[in-house]
């Protein structure tokens, strides 16, 4: 692996200074590697902004890889969402409206389910998809999808039960989050607490992110039920976090409580360019969108563990808990739409709440990657989002891989 410039900046207001290694980083890939253009950061803008100190150090490499790539799957459409419901049988959302089944490695040609509801003009569509804990009993799924409610784009979480193929007992969990053609979110996860945690995205409207009482730009938590928690932090409202742009990806540190999430920054016409994050949640937290940004910070607001520029629009996240790549164990993976590319966030393991050092993995060069996450069987399997309308569409897209132990 082979990083062509790299700056790393150590961010004040985070105590990571006692590491070896890197904690808070904004990475300068080289210009070729990005999509589209970046906009040059105002330096007025910052004026009244806390600046961070600026330390470089050298990047992290991996001389030779431990581990094979193997295509899973193809002739899936914007494969959005991964879940495994038994060790031989995966559900996949394709943005466009489908739940695939992929059963004993086959692509079966009908879906288990096709929402005709759903918007799929922009990045939005159909997107989360996450099992019940109790799943093995109840055959419970939620998902979460765009669609248009009359008088504008939104997004709702609905529950089914999944009969094997097909779904029943439609139940709507939450309704009405707001979207819009970009930054939808929506990522949907169970805790270890058994609640689902929804992301949201501030669908353009990046005014209304700081206000707790509607739905913009926020991490959600409901009970399974979509009633509200009694121990949320503020009573009677399902947020949970506040001041995202657009987070897709978050998972908890094995064992623990510890929760991390990674988030879309400015494209230019609503900030500077990149500074795409990787962030640690908090109950009741406040993560800055959209007074602060990249390096940039304010009292009373959380600074990401990570920040890259130029971006790399992460867009998923999973921690590794098996030991069948004993290298990974415990580590935060997520994928990223631009550069080819899949990272990996290594914590410090005398306090998981603090990064020690990342990379990016060798080999992962399938275009623009989207769900990353961990199969019964310990392979880590990721999927292309080529046909999205801003890839480089490849014979077989799209696909899934999975990520072995070399043999």
């Amino acid at each position: 692996m082979f990083y062509t410039s790299i700056k790393i900046f150590i961010m004040k207001k985070i105590n990571l200074i006692k590491s070896p290694f890197i904690f808070s980083m904004f990475l300068l890939l080289n210009l070729n590697m990005l999509s589209c253009k970046q906009v040059n950061e105002d330096p007025g803008a910052l004026s009244e902004k806390q600046e961070t100190e600026k330390i470089e150090v050298s990047g992290v490499t991996n001389e030779k890889s431990g581990y094979d790539l193997e295509v899973f799957a193809e002739g899936l459409y914007v494969p959005w969402s991964i879940v495994f419901t038994s060790p031989d049988r995966m559900l996949v959302n394709e943005r466009n409206g489908k739940i695939r089944i992929i059963e004993n490695g086959v692509l079966k040609t009908e879906p288990l389910k096709e929402f005709k509801d759903v918007s799929s003009g922009g990045e939005e569509g159909l997107m989360g998809l996450a099992l019940d804990p109790d799943y093995i009993n109840n055959k419970l799924i939620y998902v979460s999808y765009a669609f248009d409610n009359g008088d504008e784009l939104a997004v709702k979480v609905v529950r089914y039960k999944d009969n094997g193929d097909n779904l029943s007992d439609e139940k709507i969990i939450l309704n009405n989050i707001p979207a819009e053609r970009y930054h939808a979110g929506c990522r949907l996860r169970f805790g270890p607490d058994g609640k689902l945690y929804i992301t949201t995205g501030d669908a353009g409207e990046r005014g209304l992110v700081q206000e707790k009482k509607n739905l913009y730009g926020k991490l959600l938590r409901v009970n399974s039920d979509g009633t509200i928690p009694e121990d949320n932090p503020f009573p009677g409202n399902p947020v949970w976090s506040i001041g995202h742009r657009n987070s897709q990806g978050i998972d908890w540190y094995p064992g623990t409580e510890i929760l991390y999430s990674t988030e879309h920054g400015p494209s230019g016409f609503d900030g500077p360019g990149g500074g795409d994050e990787v962030n640690v949640i908090v109950k009741g937290g406040n993560y800055g969108w959209p007074e602060v940004s990249h390096e940039q910070s304010i009292e009373g607001m959380i600074s990401p563990a990570l920040v890259f520029t130029p971006a790399v629009a992460p867009a998923s996240g999973m921690f590794y808990s098996s030991d069948s790549i004993p290298e990974f164990k415990n580590n935060f993976f997520f994928g990223c739409l631009r550069g080819n590319a899949i990272y990996r966030v290594i914590p410090d393991e005398n306090d998981p709440s603090k990064v020690k050092s990342f990379e990016k993995l060798e080999g992962i060069e399938f275009g623009r990657i989207r769900d990353v996450a961990q199969g019964p069987d310990g392979a880590i399997y990721f999927s292309t989002s080529n046909k999205d309308g801003r890839g480089s569409v490849r014979k077989g897209d799209d696909k899934i891989y999975r990520i072995v132990k070399k043999k």
